[in-house]
């Protein structure tokens, strides 16, 4: 499968405002999703569930939400979405890379009904970052059949708001990878 990366997606996730407040997001991935018919997992690390949660705050959303995952050790992404244990290991890419976000969307699909999915991990702080991955790297991941999507971030701010901007991000993407 070809991965794609997004090239301006979540430029703007820092700023929430009326017209992609969480809510407005969500609703138009919702939309999407049933309007195709197909459900949908989360696969969330530092976002610790608010993708579901967003998503789950839309009436109705149990005809397209089935389930979300939160995979917050590297552990839990090995046992519950089968993430290879080489990505995490010493010399792997490690958890927070494109890697891991893509086999977290895989990993999701395969563990549910659903046929589309997204995936988060990153570095939300205080601590934790590297040169090559300081505090706000945050990789993102979509997936929908075989067409797969993912892109990597840098977002400034303390925890709570890499954390947010990784959630606006997330639902940004949902409907450019549907359309």
């Amino acid at each position: 499968m070809e991965v794609d990366q997004f090239p301006r997606l979540g430029e703007n996730s820092g700023a929430m405002n009326a017209s992609n407040s969480l809510e407005a997001l969500a609703g138009r991935a919702g939309e999407r999703l049933l309007a195709r018919k197909l459900w949908l997992a989360t696969a969330e690390s530092c976002t610790g569930g608010w993708i579901a949660q967003a998503l789950t705050t839309i009436p109705g959303s149990s005809a397209w939400f089935d389930c979300g995952f939160v995979t917050y050790s590297n552990a839990a992404k090995q046992a519950l979405l089968r993430v290879p244990g080489e990505l995490l290991e010493a010399g792997g890419p490690g958890a927070v890379s494109e890697e891991v976000a893509l086999a977290m969307t895989q990993g999701a699909i395969a563990r549910s009904r659903a046929n589309v999915a997204v995936a988060v991990s990153g570095i939300a702080g205080p601590d934790g970052g590297s040169e090559e991955k300081p505090v706000g790297t945050v990789w993102l991941a979509w997936q929908w059949e075989q067409r797969r999507l993912s892109r990597r971030f840098e977002f400034r701010g303390g925890r709570a708001a890499v954390r947010e901007a990784a959630v606006v991000a997330a639902l940004e993407g949902l409907p450019l990878l549907l359309d």
